[in-house]
């Protein structure tokens, strides 16, 4: 009776084990999530899909981790980057878009890039260096340890559309140098949305949403 008992009891501890473990991925989305919603006003929600193609019409050239679906105002998270340590990161990098969507800075972007077409790489450059600002600020806003993101990338994450309205495939696509992003998500991370004005796309509308 009393291996019964020891054993039950070995069975009981490791699946607490596993709950917590399986909870400690999600608490860290769950962080992002509620810091930005938090933070802005019409925040989206967080939707876990087993692939990201086939949703808000995505296919497989849309990022494979996260993308951010301006017809719906959600944010589809791949499952298998619950748990992975950037994923606080890349669901941040969604929330900056979000930002930038819905508190006018894109609207400002696409009148700038439709008056300067021969300027349109160099714009949207900007506008994405200026969503890792916004994904550094709400990083440390969350409560997490300053980082950089050359501890988890090699290359750029997003060179692939992560973001646009319905179908999500025909969304922007452009890369930025890693170490240009990482200067950006650092300079965020400084707790300063004053530090986020980049180029012609200044801080003013950022500031004014910020609801700290």
């Amino acid at each position: 009776m009393t291996h019964i008992w020891q054993t039950r009891f070995q069975h009981t501890c490791w699946v607490l084990v596993w709950l917590i473990g399986a909870a400690a991925p999600a608490q860290a989305q769950d962080s992002i999530e509620n810091t930005a919603s938090t933070a802005f006003a019409k925040m989206p929600l967080v939707r876990v899909v087993q692939t990201i193609s086939g949703a808000c019409g995505a296919d497989q050239s849309v990022s494979t981790t996260v993308a951010y679906c301006t017809s719906a105002n959600e944010i589809l998270l791949a499952a298998n980057q619950i748990g992975l340590p950037q994923m606080p990161y890349l669901v941040a990098h969604a929330y900056g878009h979000a930002v930038q969507v819905q508190h006018g800075v894109a609207d400002v972007a696409l009148r700038e890039i439709t008056a300067r077409r021969a300027q349109e790489v160099a714009l949207r450059g900007l506008v994405d260096r200026q969503v890792d600002c916004i994904a550094g600020f709400l990083y440390d806003l969350a409560g997490f340890a300053p980082a950089s993101l050359t501890q988890w990338f090699t290359d750029d994450p997003f060179a692939s559309v992560h973001w646009g309205r319905n179908p999500l495939h025909a969304g922007p696509v452009m890369p930025v140098p890693l170490a240009d992003r990482d200067i950006w998500f650092r300079r965020g991370q400084g707790g300063d949305l004053a530090n986020c004005g980049v180029g012609e796309f200044g801080p003013d509308l950022l500031i004014a949403a910020y609801r700290g």
